[in-house]
């Protein structure tokens, strides 16, 4: 059974012949294993012998855009690097579309249509298209992305006071991941990837009924396009936090896979117990204290429980519950790979 059959299978809640998993990391991680693994491969996680592989286009890729300490992004959004004591991260320092509410006038998003930003998943396809499970990712969809765009605080008051500008962005900026995973699906994905952080640790970042009102119906649009033009592509949505509120209108509207069920905010295995049978998981190992701080042998017992519980059936791919960061020692994330493949 190859890494794409299995993956098919336990998204169609089937037994694999073993628990499918995944992982990614930041650019000083990913550095790091290929300089002490000698890895030339174009994919380090398909050395490291992940069962999938990713390939992202808008916002998503702005997080590390440039080598430079302070740049601008496709968006017109400014970011900058800062330096922490195990490496370096990026995080925005201006938003284009901050304060005047007629700067939209004059904004356009990036050309979802312009062709050399697919280039890395046409790549990715031919090299293993035939063995790996292939992921065409726009996570940082729509919430997301107009934060980004208006900061936090000027788009949460639009979404009260301001709606009909809040709309108009919103339309706007949905048009991007509409196009590109129409472009992933034609190029032959297997799943799409969407996402937007709209929770903290505890609870949801807004309401059900304002989500309801403003992102719900826009996500079903999203995700009927997607099925319309392949009925069998397999759908992911992304968010941190505590999101349990929004699954079973996710559920509803037409998604397949939940990702990252980040273990200290939201209960894996709460999750697969309430939506197993309806819903395919994704993620569930802690970043924020097990593979930072956690010996090899609670990695070991920690990923064999999920396995065990999350995998049960079927409806589970293993993976770290967002990229391995620059904390985590290469002896755990080794460890990882070794408990995954057991």
């Amino acid at each position: 059974m190859n890494s794409k059959q299995r993956i098919a299978m336990a998204l169609n809640h089937q037994q694999p012949d073993r628990t499918p998993f995944f992982a990614s990391f930041v650019p000083e991680i990913e550095q790091a294993i290929r300089t002490e693994q000698n890895i030339t491969e174009y994919d380090m996680g398909v050395a490291l012998g992940n069962d999938m592989v990713k390939s992202c286009v808008g916002l998503e890729m702005s997080f590390y855009g440039q080598p430079h300490p302070r740049y601008v992004d496709p968006w017109g959004i400014t970011w900058q690097y800062i330096d922490n004591e195990f490496g370096t991260f990026t995080e925005i320092d201006e938003h284009p579309l901050a304060g005047d509410l007629s700067k939209i006038d004059n904004f356009q998003i990036p050309d979802p249509y312009e062709e050399t930003q697919y280039d890395d998943f046409r790549k990715k396809m031919k090299l293993y298209g035939k063995e790996k499970w292939m992921i065409g990712s726009n996570q940082i969809s729509i919430f997301e992305a107009c934060w980004y765009l208006r900061g936090m605080e000027d788009f949460m008051v639009d979404l009260a006071l301001n709606q009909d500008y809040a709309t108009t962005l919103i339309d706007k900026v949905m048009q991007f991941p509409k196009v590109s995973t129409a472009k992933f699906i034609e190029m032959g994905a297997d799943m799409v990837w969407f996402g937007d952080d709209i929770a903290c640790q505890q609870n949801m970042m807004l309401s059900m009924r304002m989500w309801r009102k403003f992102f719900k119906p826009r996500l079903a649009e999203l995700f009927d396009n997607c099925k319309r033009l392949n009925p069998n592509i397999k759908i992911a949505y992304h968010s941190c936090g505590n999101c349990m509120d929004f699954i079973d209108d996710m559920i509803e509207i037409g998604l397949d896979v939940l990702n990252p069920l980040q273990p200290m905010a939201i209960s894996p295995f709460e999750v697969k117990k309430r939506y197993g049978d309806r819903l395919s998981l994704f993620g569930g190992v802690c970043v924020q204290q097990l593979m930072p701080n956690g010996t090899p042998a609670q990695i070991h017992q920690a990923i064999s429980k999920l396995k065990n519980e999350c995998g049960k059936d079927g409806g589970y791919i293993l993976s770290p519950a967002h990229h391995i960061q620059a904390d985590t020692s290469l002896e755990n994330i080794q460890t990882f790979y070794e408990a995954a493949k057991q």
